[in-house]
């Protein structure tokens, strides 16, 4: 309870928490952004890491004069680039061991034969668009190598993904960030960030329980 106590507080005032280690590990805090973003998209292990609202707070940030938006914005779409691609040959390794397998109970050939379907025909835009939604987004690579996605269009949007994602919140946290209303609220910012970016796995639960009602 303790360690989720102190991970909630490290979300919830993400601001304080940054802006420290920024004073404390000064350049170094460039390497330590990188790997959050890199194991937030890249691991299927570490989808609770803080994605939208770090970006947007790394952003006011750099508004702030503490970080450089020039250097940070490249480097966090390369993490995102780099982690979505580690995650997606992850699936495809353990899709091709998979593929190898007999039908067990927990396996069955037709899960990854619907799999593949579904990412030739929904893949580009699930790509796309998962870099807004947390939990999911750090699935949809692995999803796709499983599915053996075509690997020349994965790399196209995922790299898009990337730049609209990082540019959408650090570029905006920048821009807007240091807005007072913004700055003296951005604990609450950060709050609201978080509620939105859930809101469409909220929507897709409701709707999935009253279907099944």
């Amino acid at each position: 309870m303790d360690l989720l106590a102190a991970f909630i507080d490290i979300v919830l005032h993400l601001d304080a928490h940054l802006l420290a280690l920024t004073q404390q590990y000064g350049v170094w805090v460039y390497a330590i952004l990188f790997l959050i973003i890199y194991c937030e998209t890249g691991l299927v292990v570490t989808p609770f890491l803080p994605g939208d609202s770090l970006l947007f707070v790394a952003g006011a940030l750099c508004g702030m004069g503490s970080l450089d938006i020039k250097l940070l914005a490249p480097l966090l779409m390369l993490a995102a680039f780099s982690g979505d691609n580690t995650n997606y040959w992850i699936g495809r390794l353990v899709g091709k061991r998979l593929v190898k397998r007999a039908d067990s109970r927990f396996f069955k050939r037709e899960y990854l034969d619907k799999t593949h379907a579904f990412y030739k025909k929904h893949g580009t835009k699930t790509i796309l668009f998962a870099r807004f939604l947390p939990i999911i987004r750090t699935f949809a690579p692995f999803v796709a190598g499983i599915g053996l996605m075509r690997y020349h269009l994965f790399v196209l949007f995922s790299a898009l993904g990337s730049i609209v994602w990082i540019t959408s919140l650090a570029v905006g946290g920048y821009f807007f960030g240091n807005i007072p209303v913004i700055k003296n609220n951005l604990t609450l910012m950060v709050i609201g960030i978080i509620f939105i970016s859930l809101l469409p796995a909220i929507f897709e639960f409701i709707r999935h329980h009253r279907r099944g009602n």
